[in-house]
């Protein structure tokens, strides 16, 4: 029986995650498995993967085989590096102090690269909300402006009017008509 190391759909349409497993390579990709290993998040940045350790480098030791995508995500956690390491002691190359030494080494690099990507992200994050608060800042300063030469040039024009000079216009009495008024009645 082959046994592979595999992801398994789950979630939404758009917004999938995977459980990463350990199953015959004959069953369905969503179907039966023999043990859940992890889960795999691609939709986090940067994507989040949580893995039993010990039990991936146990399949993997008794020659469970990753695929691809499996294969790059163990190879981001570490367990393929430790596998190599260990088939390393197998040989005789290496011993399991220098094989643990090693690995934390390695375990620090790789920390340090997530922690500064996801400090990267941050500071990429703050930088782009400051630049949209000055971009809104400063059309609502260009939009206050234009309201305000707006307003300015329509006081100016009302001022204008005021400030003309009434010229006196002589009164010009309306004749008087010949109609009766209400007081009289005709005779």
């Amino acid at each position: 029986m082959a046994v592979k190391i595999r992801l398994q759909r789950h979630g939404k349409k758009d917004s999938a995650f995977f459980h990463v497993v350990v199953a015959d390579g004959r069953a369905p990709r969503d179907g039966k498995f023999i043990e859940k290993l992890g889960v795999y998040n691609p939709n986090s940045n940067p994507a989040t993967i949580d893995i039993d350790f010990d039990s991936t480098l146990n399949w993997l030791m008794k020659g469970a085989q990753p695929t691809d995508t499996c294969r790059a995500i163990l190879s981001y956690k570490g367990v393929m590096m430790k596998k190599h390491l260990l088939e390393g002691v197998k040989k005789g190359a290496l011993t399991e102090a220098q094989v643990e030494q090693k690995f934390s080494k390695w375990l620090e690099e790789k920390a340090g690269k997530i922690v500064g990507k996801k400090d990267n992200l941050k500071s990429a994050d703050t930088k782009k909300a400051s630049d949209k608060f000055k971009a809104e800042t400063a059309f609502k300063e260009a939009k206050t402006a234009k309201i305000a030469a707006k307003n300015a040039a329509a006081l100016e024009a009302a001022s204008a009017v005021v400030e003309t000079p009434v010229v006196d216009t002589p009164s010009v009495e309306a004749p008087e008509s010949d109609a009766p008024t209400t007081d009289e009645t005709p005779a």
